[in-house]
């Protein structure tokens, strides 16, 4: 019923506001997941891999990383552990940035095959541009930019279902010019 909605909100031209609404409802607001960050070379040589547990529950998140079973620190600012992944992609917050806007100039281009429309996303310095699928309005890509030009990019290259959601369980991240990716894959969801 969701997707049969997403497609006619967004086939029909909606506002920013009803797309971005839409990719919301689209992420479970309680939820536990748990699953591994796989820093590789361009090769796809692992140089560090950890576990993480993120929990979602009554508005707040929160993220334990573990790496041979024993919790390890990090700062919720900036790359994780030297990898190429940031607390913005885990936990996908910059959907909840109230400034967004319809970027008319990408409307139509395509993620893996699939026509998106394109959303530019704001919070103070940071801007996050995002690629929603049409036939769906699942969230396709998004990539963070300085100064108007992309810096990291996030996209999911597999889908699996967990109960009855379907979401995203491999993604990619990548710091542009880095020589390296980072994978995230979701192995449970409840």
């Amino acid at each position: 019923m969701i997707s049969l909605i997403a497609s006619l909100l967004i086939a029909t031209n909606a506002p920013a506001a009803e797309v971005v609404a839409n990719c919301r409802s689209m992420i479970p607001s309680d939820v536990e997941l748990k699953g591994r960050i796989v820093l590789r070379s361009r090769r796809g040589i692992a140089q560090a891999e950890y576990d993480y547990d993120l929990v979602r529950k009554d508005g707040g998140t929160d993220l334990k990383i573990s790496k041979d079973g024993k919790d390890v620190a990090f700062e919720k600012s900036g790359p994780i552990l030297g990898t190429d992944v940031t607390w913005s992609d885990i936990t996908l917050d910059y959907l909840w940035w109230d400034d967004f806007a319809y970027d008319e100039k990408r409307e139509g281009e395509t993620v893996h095959g699939q026509v998106c429309t394109v959303i530019v996303m704001k919070k103070g310095e940071r801007t996050v541009r995002v690629w929603v699928d049409h036939k769906t309005g699942a969230l396709m890509q998004a990539e963070e930019e300085k100064d108007g030009k992309a810096v990291r990019r996030l996209w999911g290259t597999r889908l699996k279902k967990f109960g009855e959601r379907w979401m995203a369980n491999v993604m990619e991240v990548e710091t542009i010019g880095s020589g390296h990716r980072t994978k995230i894959t979701v192995e449970e969801l409840k």
